[in-house]
């Protein structure tokens, strides 16, 4: 099989440059300062064990490869912001044979929240959830880190919305002999629901800066958390607890600090980059959405969704608000809320 790496980002690259590293064919698919980075340089993957350059395919579109393959797989990896128009520019691609990828070619949605896989759905026939455990940094064009060992990351596939089959099991044992632990589930979206409530976080971080251990901290994350798992638990959706994750991870993905990678999770990213965008709509706006549609109220998450968006819109730093005022700031809220 050969792996089409839509969107070799933070995750896409780690991804893309350990399979290749273990012999797998893989095309990164990149755009502006990155795409020509990686085509000019290929791409350099930081990990524990030093710095690896992986000289690989480069293509901005799926017209840059022509036709595709029967056996292709295509790697969904962008931001879910950027999922429409990525699945516009390569649902109708041809594939070699008749047909076109979104009617013949699996899809796997390695992306944060559930939303992803829902657009995927809606155009891709053959669509597979991807729960990321990946820590990843995209440092700079053409440089990606993936800084934690012995595993790069664990990442639970499987049918959207449920199942498994012969194609899943067959991307699990290349993944598994690329530094991943590639568990095949039946029901990814409990892994994935498990995982959404970690990212509510992003926000806090990326507004705030990483979590100082400071009691301000500890108790924002710790009640816009709480508010997610009680949303969930009124629409019904099960999720893995911390202890289940806890225990199935054991020590196998176990992060090691790299010289000169910063230190922050996705949304913290797209600020310290000032993309303009930010994820927080299906993170946060996840739990909002769930929380208005069964009669929850969400005041933190719409708080951080709010925020998030208006740091992003006007390219304001990561980190730079205090942590304390948005302490403040949530007490505000949840008292509205309430009154």
């Amino acid at each position: 099989m050969r792996y089409v790496i839509i969107g070799a980002g933070a995750v896409g690259g780690a991804v893309g440059g350990r399979l290749a590293g273990a012999g797998h064919e893989v095309v990164l698919v990149a755009r502006g300062a990155h795409h020509e980075a990686l085509r000019d340089g290929g791409l350099r993957l930081r990990v524990p064990e030093g710095e690896f350059t992986h000289r690989l395919p480069v293509v901005d579109g799926p017209a840059g490869l022509g036709a595709l393959r029967a056996d292709d797989v295509l790697v969904l990896a962008v931001k879910t912001q950027d999922t429409e128009g990525a699945l516009d520019a390569w649902g109708p691609a041809p594939v070699e044979g008749g047909g076109t990828a979104a009617e013949r070619l699996p899809l796997l949605c390695a992306q944060n929240g559930v939303e992803g896989q829902r657009m995927a759905l809606r155009r891709f026939r053959h669509v597979h959830g991807v729960c990321v455990w990946l820590p990843a940094t995209f440092v700079e064009p053409g440089v990606v880190s993936a800084a934690c060992a012995p595993l790069t990351g664990m990442l639970h596939l499987g049918r959207y919305p449920h199942g498994t089959d012969g194609i899943l099991h067959r991307i699990a044992a290349d993944l598994e002999r690329s530094r991943f632990e590639a568990p095949v589930v039946a029901d990814v979206t409990r892994w994935q629901y498990a995982k959404l409530l970690t990212n509510l976080g992003n926000a806090v971080m990326a507004l705030s800066g990483p979590d100082d251990g400071g009691a301000d901290s500890t108790s924002l994350r710790r009640r816009v958390r709480a508010e997610g798992q009680a949303v969930l638990d009124a629409a019904g959706i099960a999720y893995a607890s911390v202890e289940e994750q806890r225990t199935t991870r054991g020590d196998k993905v176990t992060a090691v600090p790299l010289d000169g990678v910063p230190v922050g999770g996705s949304s913290w990213q797209s600020l310290a980059r000032a993309t303009g965008t930010i994820e927080a709509d299906y993170l946060n706006g996840e739990i909002v959405l769930l929380g208005r549609l069964h009669g929850v109220p969400t005041p933190l998450n719409e708080l951080l969704q709010s925020l998030a968006n208006a740091f992003a819109r006007e390219r304001r730093p990561a980190g730079s608000l205090p942590v304390g005022e948005l302490a403040r700031l949530a007490d505000e809220a949840v008292a509205a809320a309430e009154g």
